[in-house]
């Protein structure tokens, strides 16, 4: 099908993964010098509204027609877009947003690259195609997650930079919508390096809830590696080089973010759990995330220092952060996310920390193992033979839980005992 074509080239991120070999997950193709006609003569599906975009009849890959996109408009859908004949493949490159994604590969192998994306690659440099960057403000979000990608061996160019603060300054990062904000940030949560997006926005004024964190202290004795901000990036990073999934991540980078607003209250760090809950809730209103993540969030920051501590708790209170606050028999998964985070947070603090054990988790788990292996119908039962009614054979199911973690941490400290 493509020799029907005069010039198709093989463009964007695929030549880029080529470059680096890496498999890339699309091709996609721009085709040079023909018009809508002749692309659904030739069988080519039409599937673009904003401009013409084709899926090939036996590949299903995309063929896109040249195009330029000139703004008309704040945002990243103000554009008029010219797809006609005329358009080269230089042009077309141009409105790209990154060198290292703005070149083409012919059918002969021969590499397109007038925006030198291939010295930046090996460089690895992230940089600006040209300084129509500043036409979408999606892309400061796109090249922060490039770096999440890649690592902190790469670099966002210093006028690229420079463009990302203009696009701050002149209120266009503003104007993004929230669902795309959060489409490139459960991206970025994904990656290798998470926590590198977050800092390549910093002060740009995507999350003020991660700027407020910067330079509100913690004590030294607990939190030698710095600020609040310091910390939740190392969590973070806890989080991705651990492969927790995401939920988990998020959790790990809103678990304190009521920690500001503590400081700013009362001038210490004291209450930040319950002080989080409200404002990762606004955030994940904000952004429209999606409950699941919301939900791993509000928990961990609400209870992630009983689970720190929960050699000092009594079974009584043990059973109300499992049964009642994490309702972890009802929903197991959020209830291994939630350990999970509190384990980032315990060795997101620095080299010195970052494989230090967390038994915690293990025991917090242990004992919701358990309480599921406990036959409750059986205790129901014994409740209704001893005349029990109502809220009365409740309070046996909550009786029957706290003697079995009683239970527990009885058997436990034989062993350690015996040891």
């Amino acid at each position: 099908m493509k020799s029907n074509l005069k010039q198709v080239y093989l463009v964007g991120g695929a030549v880029r993964d080529k470059l680096l070999n890496i498999k890339s997950k699309d091709n996609d193709y721009v085709v040079i010098g023909e018009t809508p006609d002749t692309m659904q003569s030739l069988g080519f599906v039409p599937i673009g509204s904003d401009f013409p975009v084709y899926l090939h009849p036996k590949t299903k890959e995309e063929y896109a027609l040249g195009r330029t996109e000139r703004k008309s408009g704040k945002g990243y859908t103000g554009f008029v877009v010219d797809a006609s004949p005329t358009v080269t493949l230089e042009e077309d490159l141009a409105r790209r947003d990154l060198t290292i994604n703005s070149m083409a590969l012919d059918e002969h192998g021969n590499i397109i690259d007038p925006f030198n994306g291939q010295t930046d690659l090996q460089n690895k440099i992230l940089r600006h195609t040209t300084a129509a960057f500043v036409e979408d403000p999606v892309r400061v979000l796109r090249i922060a997650r490039f770096l999440a990608r890649y690592g902190s061996d790469w670099r966002i160019h210093p006028s690229t930079y420079a463009l990302m603060r203009e696009l701050k300054n002149k209120g266009e990062l503003n104007h993004l919508v929230p669902e795309r904000v959060w489409l490139e940030t459960e991206k970025a949560l994904g990656e290798k390096h998470p926590e590198l997006y977050f800092e390549a926005l910093q002060g740009l004024g995507v999350f003020p809830e991660l700027e407020r964190m910067v330079n509100v202290p913690q004590p030294a004795n607990h939190h030698p590696e710095g600020d609040v901000f310091v910390h939740t990036m190392l969590v973070l990073r806890r989080a991705a080089d651990l492969n927790f999934d995401l939920e988990t991540r998020f959790a790990a980078l809103t678990h304190d973010f009521g920690k500001a607003l503590s400081f700013k209250k009362y001038g210490n760090l004291r209450g930040h759990e319950r002080e989080g809950v409200a404002i990762i809730e606004a955030f994940c209103e904000r952004l429209k995330v999606p409950n699941r993540f919301r939900d791993v969030g509000v928990l961990t920051s609400d209870n992630h220092t009983l689970c720190h501590t929960i050699d000092q708790l009594r079974p009584q209170t043990i059973h109300k952060l499992i049964v009642t606050n994490l309702n972890a028999l009802v929903h197991p998964e959020r209830f291994i996310a939630f350990t999970q985070a509190c384990q980032c947070d315990a060795q997101g603090r620095g080299e010195t920390l970052v494989d230090k054990p967390y038994p915690q988790s293990a025991k917090l788990r242990a004992i919701h193992t358990e309480l599921q292996k406990m036959d409750k119908k059986q205790v129901v039962q014994d409740a209704l033979k001893n005349g029990k009614k109502g809220p009365e054979i409740g309070e046996e199911v909550k009786l029957a839980e706290i003697n079995c973690i009683k239970a527990f941490l009885q058997s436990e400290k034989l062993e350690a005992q015996q040891r």
